[in-house]
């Protein structure tokens, strides 16, 4: 009787607990959450080797855009949240700009693409050459790096060169060239980069890129070359990149192939600092980069959330998604309507991210009828959007995730992206320009419109979560305009429903498409509503019924992929979504 008794209880300790795909990672030192094997390794091995989150955040990225370039080139854009011990929080922008000859009336006057339909196509090309804004990920890790990390960039480039000699190629990365290989053929310095001997790799196949690790060298060269001080050597590595023979090579090639990229478009450019912005959400601070990312929409969704009891509708209840859902279709509309780069557009930042603000937005959502219009809040002017038949969503391939706790509590959150395939490789250099243009507008007077010279509000979207001061979570996701969706349900699987990371990233979400899509034909699809098929019918049917337009996907389909590092109690747990095979150590 008495071990009958025993087995019931333990029985009952081991149902308080989900069962995940992916095992607990936890540690009490440091941690480094990214896509891949090889990209971890490469900022633990930073880690080891003495280098703080910085330095190892870093290092991850520079393998990604060797190891992971169907998502991500060096060519490509990034935002950083770094929270350094015992220091504010800082953001870096390293998004590029659109070049000085990207204009709207050259874009009104573009002939189509090879692979477009002249009769449908979207007003700037979601790839090729004429979709490239300047390189702006090497100037924000470079700028990171010398501002919070300690090392040098031979030290935390030493993985990426050591992985561009030759590492087994993944599932998703040779499956990508072998989807895109037909517009790759177009551009010979593609073909010859991606199909060596004119063949696709394999899954498994040893993959080499030795013009891309011809370049790391190149860079690493022109540090050891450098007199002065650490900060002199790594500004002589960021000059090589903008100033020097690399941006010379660079705008040559995309001058010489109709593009717009000139040498002074480089040289002009710089990543730059930024104020995180920020909201609280029952006693959490939580901290994303500005409006030139869709980072607030995050921080409007939650202070239209917080009066609500979430946990007492039931996770992932018909009221629970509901609620949430039409949260995030307000919040949306905002981002349509008023984001863009400050440095062009007066963006009404103080009443959009105010609680006043929240509480009126959350009048309008009715709790028993599914909205079917974008409801931006009306602030100044009316705006106008763009106008376009609809076009599939999920065609852009998207970002990945790093995220990095070290031993002495830095965090470091970002989201790489940018430059991913089928990307044009620029030249001899290995370095693929990015199609991030794309997402600006050609719509009169709106805060994302094309202009030269300004950031495209991207989609990429870090966050870091502190308590009491102190930081508590750090999280990031691909996924496109689906992020903060994805990161909003995370966050509140465990705030607000005490779910470790691992179970929270693995729980089943709903993504909205109700929102101008922030790529290509940006597109309004209103109502519509993906819910993972792990959500019973019986819910998805009580969505129906209030008027959602649902369509039931996969069991693992969302198209997001959280990385989460949680530091709690002296202890660091890690979340690893399985939908893409993400990767998390610690120790």
């Amino acid at each position: 009787m008495k071990r009958l008794l025993a087995l019931a209880a333990f029985s009952t300790i081991l149902c308080a607990h989900r069962t995940t795909m992916f095992p607990p990672v936890r540690g009490t030192r440091e941690m480094v959450g990214a896509a891949n094997n090889f990209e971890v390794e490469a900022g633990f091995r930073i880690l080891t080797q003495g280098g703080n989150a910085v330095d190892a955040g870093v290092a991850t990225i520079l393998a990604a855009s060797v190891t992971e370039q169907a998502r991500f080139g060096i060519g490509g854009e990034i935002p950083i949240l770094i929270k350094m011990s015992g220091k504010p929080a800082i953001a870096i922008s390293g998004v590029g700009v659109a070049p000085g000859r990207a204009t709207i009336e050259f874009y009104r006057s573009r002939k189509p693409e090879p692979w477009e339909d002249a009769d449908h196509m979207p007003p700037i090309p979601s790839q090729g050459i004429l979709a490239t804004t300047i390189p702006g990920v090497f100037d924000g890790i470079i700028l990171a790096l010398s501002e919070f990390g300690t090392m040098s960039f031979e030290q935390v480039s030493a993985p990426a060169i050591e992985y561009s000699e030759g590492f087994p190629i993944g599932e998703e990365f040779a499956a990508f060239i072998h989807n895109t290989q037909k517009i790759l053929e177009l551009w010979p310095t593609s073909r010859s980069f991606f199909l060596p001997g004119g063949a696709a790799p394999n899954r498994g196949d040893i993959f080499r890129e030795p013009a891309l690790g011809k370049t790391f060298r190149e860079l690493v060269q022109a540090e050891k070359k450098a007199r002065g001080k650490r900060a002199a050597k790594l500004k002589a590595v960021r000059d090589l990149f903008y100033q020097g023979s690399l941006a010379k090579r660079m705008a040559a090639f995309s001058e010489s192939n109709g593009g717009l990229i000139s040498y002074d478009d480089l040289k002009k450019f710089h990543a730059e600092t930024d104020q995180p912005r920020s909201t609280s959400y029952r006693g959490y601070q939580i901290l994303k980069p500005g409006f030139w990312t869709q980072g607030p929409v995050m921080l409007e969704m939650l202070n239209m959330l917080e009066s609500y009891d979430l946990r007492a509708m039931g996770h992932n209840s018909p009221e629970y998604l509901h609620t949430v859902v039409e949260a995030a279709k307000l919040a949306f509309a905002d981002r349509d309507r008023y984001y863009g780069d400050p440095k062009f557009s007066q963006i009404p930042e103080q009443t959009l991210l105010s609680k006043d603000y929240g509480a009126e937005r959350r009048k309008l959502i009715d709790p028993q009828h599914a909205s079917m219009e974008s409801r931006p809040g009306s602030i100044g002017e009316p705006g106008h959007m763009p106008t376009t038949s609809a076009s599939a969503h999920g065609s852009v391939q998207d970002t990945t995730c790093v995220n990095v706790v070290d031993r002495k509590g830095n965090v470091f959150s970002a989201t790489p992206s940018g430059a991913w395939l089928p990307s044009v490789i620029a030249g001899d250099t290995g370095i693929p320009f990015g199609s991030r243009l794309q997402t600006l507008l050609l719509t009169p007077g709106h805060p994302n419109q094309l202009q030269p010279g300004k950031r495209p509000r991207v989609t990429l979207s870090p966050t870091i979560v502190l308590k009491d001061g102190q930081p508590f979570l750090a999280l990031s996701t691909p996924g496109g305009d689906n992020q903060d969706q994805a990161l909003l349900q995370v966050l509140l699987n465990i705030i607000d429903f005490g779910m470790s990371p691992q179970e929270a990233v693995e729980a089943p979400r709903f993504q909205t498409e109700h929102f101008y899509a922030s790529f290509a034909f940006h597109e309004f699809v209103p109502g519509k509503l993906n819910l993972e098929n792990r959500i019973p019918k019986s819910t998805a049917d009580k969505l129906s019924a209030m008027g959602h337009r649902v369509s039931l996907t996969g069991e693992w389909s969302n198209s997001s992929a959280p990385t989460v590092i949680q530091i709690s109690n002296g202890t660091l747990q890690g979340g690893a979504d399985p939908r893409r095979s993400r990767f998390i150590f610690g120790r």
